[in-house]
């Protein structure tokens, strides 16, 4: 006899759906630096009671995507200097391993999906679209890093890409892009070429030259 699998409590659910939905709207710098964000408030936008809402927040505050003050405060962190230091040198460390890890598997038919989803990209800088440019642009970099098969490091890598989210947003500003980010053609270029040095090259400077410009 087969066994059924038991139904989430409905507590449990709405929680789920509410840290799924916040963690995605944080890591696509929908909620800007330092923004402040109450329980009451969250229970009201996903339609939950304060028990979800609180524990929705809790995963969120461990995983360094809100921070939480003493006075019950709950925001998005502003980050110092020394912290986009730190995430910008992981994100260089594991974007480059994942992309070296996925290029033994970089077929014909991923690089053609990677150039579907870079015209995406330039889609979004025509629009002047920010959130949808960090969503576009995480999306070119989820697709390559899946190929890995190294999932906890792909787990570690989204999570500096949370905490990095509105962070994202303000450096889109600062940019004022007007076409894709270069190094995605290097990216590409190496991946059609079978190229690790430079495939390790393209994706540490993607991933850390903007970043570096928030600084100061």
């Amino acid at each position: 006899m087969m066994i059924q699998p038991r139904p989430l409590d409905p507590t449990t659910a709405a929680h789920e759906r509410v840290y799924r939905a916040l963690r995605t709207r944080i890591m696509h710098g929908e909620i800007g630096p330092g923004e402040a964000l109450t329980l009451r408030g969250i229970g009201k936008t996903y339609d939950v009671s304060m028990t979800p809402a609180r524990e929705a927040v809790r995963r969120l505050v461990a995983e360094g995507a809100l921070s939480l003050s003493s006075s019950g405060r709950v925001s998005t962190p502003a980050l110092s200097n020394e912290r986009i230091e730190e995430l910008a040198t992981l994100r260089a460390l594991l974007e480059s391993e994942l992309a070296s890890r996925a290029l033994p598997r970089a077929h014909i038919a991923l690089i053609e999906r990677l150039e579907t989803i870079n015209s995406g990209v330039s889609q979004m800088i025509a629009r002047h679209d920010a959130v949808g440019y960090i969503r576009m642009n995480l999306e070119f970099h989820r697709t390559l890093y899946l190929r890995a098969q190294a999932p906890a490091m792909l787990a570690m890598t989204e999570t500096v890409w949370l905490q990095l989210g509105p962070t994202m947003c303000a450096l889109y500003g600062r940019l004022n892009r007007k076409e894709p980010p270069y190094h995605h053609k290097l990216i590409l270029a190496a991946l059609k070429a079978g190229d690790e040095p430079g495939l390790r090259l393209a994706v540490r400077t993607d991933a850390t030259q903007g970043l570096r410009m928030l600084k100061g």
